[in-house]
């Protein structure tokens, strides 16, 4: 598995609904990419002016919402991914 460094976070994208409110399916070319997913792996957190290490907030398994455009894709073992600081995650989903 991938491991990643200091404060940054892999995150699988959650499928959201292809079908609209009125029944309507969306094709995959017109959907946008969703914004929130699940933390799969965390990295051991940043590092302060000092050096001291600050852990991280987020674990594996927390639903997060991030930004459209943050992240960098990236594939592992056939599996489409999201890597990115922890600070480019808006917040979790409870």
């Amino acid at each position: 598995m991938f491991k990643p460094l200091l404060d940054r976070v892999v995150i699988k994208r959650t499928e959201e609904e292809n079908r609209t409110a009125g029944g309507i399916i969306i094709p995959d070319t017109a959907k946008e990419k969703p914004s929130q997913g699940v933390v799969v792996a965390i990295g051991p957190g940043g590092r302060d002016e000092a050096g001291k290490l600050i852990p991280m907030t987020l674990k594996a398994g927390d639903k997060v919402l991030f930004g459209k455009w943050t992240g960098t894709e990236i594939k592992i073992d056939g599996e489409d991914l999201l890597i990115m600081k922890e600070s480019d995650v808006l917040g979790t989903l409870e």
